[in-house]
């Protein structure tokens, strides 16, 4: 198979994204191209990365290599996108690029990368495990085609969600931001049950599994948020004692507040 895919920096999330297209034969090692800007991640490729993937330096005159891929996944830190600097292809038609980098609008890309159709995506660390949500706004002119392939791409390590631009903001502060959230939440609880005379690392697994079994409970049944907190909460009960704390510290319009700042970030960034 001659197609080539670009990936333009390889951190975290790019491997996440590539592991599972190697790992299921979706695309072979020598169809990938990678641009790194360091020596350390360039020899951390060579030596340790799993398959043998053309990995080349950002300065290398090799670079076109990358750039001539008909499909580039862009996954730079954001403040690196500045220093990128779009190589001319001698194709007819526009080739594209697909961004994973977060608050960098659709409209900012294009005026990076004239030359390119673009696509701007949101996901989120669970796609290091293959259960990631990743949301998808297509640039006016991507093609079908490229459209079926891109989303084959995403569809091994998450569940895709085709928005319009305007909702990604708010995507990206329920799905990317709000495991830090999860995670804040989890170790609070925990502390909760340290101060209650466990010990730490029992009562974090069992907040882990508590939290585990709800949510399943909440996806599996046809039971609502509502109902499942009015299924635990009996009259003069522990669980309305709870409640109540959290009640009086506002912790549901912390949670609001917290989601819309940021997707106001999110926002100043594009």
């Amino acid at each position: 198979m001659s197609f080539k895919l670009g990936i333009i920096g390889f951190g975290n999330i790019a491997k996440a994204i590539v592991n599972p297209l190697l790992e299921k034969k979706f695309i072979n090692p020598e169809q990938i191209y990678c641009i790194v800007k360091s020596n350390k991640s360039f020899d951390d490729i060579r030596n340790s990365y799993p398959y043998k993937i053309n990995v080349i330096l950002a300065n290398s005159i090799d670079s076109k290599l990358v750039w001539d891929a008909p499909i580039k996944i862009l996954s730079v830190k954001p403040q690196q996108l500045e220093e990128l600097i779009e190589l001319p292809s001698n194709k007819n038609k526009k080739d594209t690029i697909v961004s994973v980098l977060a608050g960098v609008s659709l409209k900012k890309l294009e005026r990076k990368f004239p030359n390119h159709n673009c696509v701007r995506t949101v996901t989120n660390i669970p796609i290091l495990l293959g259960k990631g949500l990743t949301g998808i706004t297509w640039g006016s002119s991507v093609d079908e085609d490229k459209k079926i392939f891109i989303k084959k791409i995403f569809e091994k390590s998450s569940k895709i969600y085709e928005l319009p631009e305007d909702y990604l903001d708010i995507f990206l502060s329920l799905t990317a931001s709000a495991p830090a959230i999860i995670a804040l939440i989890v170790d609070s609880l925990s502390d909760g049950g340290l101060s209650g005379g466990l010990n730490k690392k029992l009562s974090e697994e069992l907040v882990i599994e508590m939290i585990f079994g709800t949510i399943l409970l909440l996806k599996e049944s046809n039971i609502g948020t509502t109902e499942l907190k009015n299924m635990v909460t009996s009259p003069g009960g522990t669980t309305i004692s709870a409640l109540n704390i959290l009640e009086k510290r506002s912790f549901k319009s912390a949670l609001i507040e917290a989601i819309i700042a940021a997707r106001n970030k999110s926002k100043e960034f594009s």
